[in-house]
């Protein structure tokens, strides 16, 4: 378990304020926060990379605040990976083994087996200068597990790689956590990558813990604006009553507004929906009536690209988008009743 106490730092354009947390032992946890948030600070200073003035970090109830990075069974995958171009994947993989003066068998033996684990056995004799980066990012992870430490910390590790690459290697990432039980810190900026990954999110915002909880929390019952406003603003209704309608659908009423979902057997207490998500029309489009609504609309306000307004629908308040252009060639006013289509896979239900 580690825990981290009144941790507050500044170095250069980045700071960190306050910072109180725990995080359990064997958890997969994850920091999600806009670019400079001072998130690689913060696994830097539990990496033991940072003197700290003021705040401690403690490990399994001892006191680690003043232990040198190599003291601190820890490994680390910097977001660059940072491999040693003048070695091989195998030297990559064993050079700490090396440093602390493993017998050779032994570094052998942990080398096979975390090659095959990664499904790297392949690469071993390859110069690391000519790997793709879902490889780079496989041997890095394997440098840092090499020497069986009791956390990982992963910086942006998945931000440099292609779509389908990405979205394999989360699959892999938890995998690896589940087998070799290791608590993991995993530091990105990606909502979706969080999502899917993460026991348990803290959201890092200019230095500052704003909130801590599973993806649902943070999604459903986001603390603040500035927690909403990262996970993209998005609408949440509250329901008051469900009814299952049979052939795999029911109704949700929220706020005087019926909406029809998947039904699976459990109770929906509440709907988020993104702005973008929800097709606006200045008059009624065709097609069946499922999810489409009127309302009006109260507020307009103008972003660079972006037009963003809300429309009043039964007891709700719906916040929708446009593109600027779009939006001047409907000519939408405030007060003009439009119509909103629900996009059903969109729907995220609580």
């Amino acid at each position: 378990m580690i825990e981290i106490k009144n941790l507050s730092l500044h170095l250069g354009n980045f700071f960190l304020r306050d910072i109180n947390l725990t995080i359990d032992d064997r958890e997969y946890f994850v920091i999600l926060g806009p670019t400079g948030a001072g998130k690689t600070v913060l696994i830097e200073c539990l990496a033991g990379l940072h003197r700290l003035r003021k705040g401690e970090i403690w490990r399994d109830g001892n006191n680690a605040t003043a232990l040198a990075p190599e003291e601190r069974e820890i490994g680390y995958v910097p977001q660059d990976y940072a491999l040693f171009p003048f070695l091989n994947v195998l030297g990559n993989i064993t050079f700490g083994l090396r440093e602390k003066k493993y017998p050779k068998t032994e570094i052998k033996e942990k080398a096979k087996s975390l090659a095959h684990l990664l499904g790297i056995s392949h690469l071993l004799n390859r110069d690391v200068r000519a790997l793709s980066g879902g490889e780079k990012q496989r041997i890095a992870l394997a440098r840092a597990l090499a020497t069986s430490p009791r956390i990982l910390l992963l910086d942006e590790p998945l931000s440099s790689l292609d779509v389908s690459t990405s979205k394999y290697l989360r699959l892999e990432l938890r995998r690896f956590h589940e087998e070799l039980e290791i608590t993991t810190i995993h530091v990105t900026h990606n909502l979706m990558e969080a999502e899917e990954m993460a026991d348990r999110i803290g959201i890092l915002n200019k230095g500052k813990l704003e909130q801590v909880g599973t993806s649902e929390e943070v999604f459903f019952y986001p603390k603040n604006e500035t927690v909403s406003d990262f996970i993209g603003t998005p609408n949440i209704l509250n329901c008051n009553h469900c009814n299952p309608l049979g052939h795999g659908l029911m109704e949700a009423h929220c706020g005087g507004v019926p909406i029809i979902l998947p039904y699976e057997g459990d109770v929906v207490k509440r709907i988020a929906l993104f702005p973008k998500d929800i097709y606006v029309s200045a008059s009624k489009p065709p097609g069946p009536e499922l999810n489409r609504f009127k309302g009006v609309v109260t507020e307009i306000k103008p972003y660079s690209s972006l037009i963003r307004f809300k429309v009043k629908v039964g007891e709700n308040t719906l916040l929708t988008e446009l593109p600027k252009d779009r939006f001047e060639d409907m000519g939408i006013k405030l007060g003009q009743e439009v119509f909103l289509i629900l996009k059903l896979r969109r729907l995220r239900v609580y």
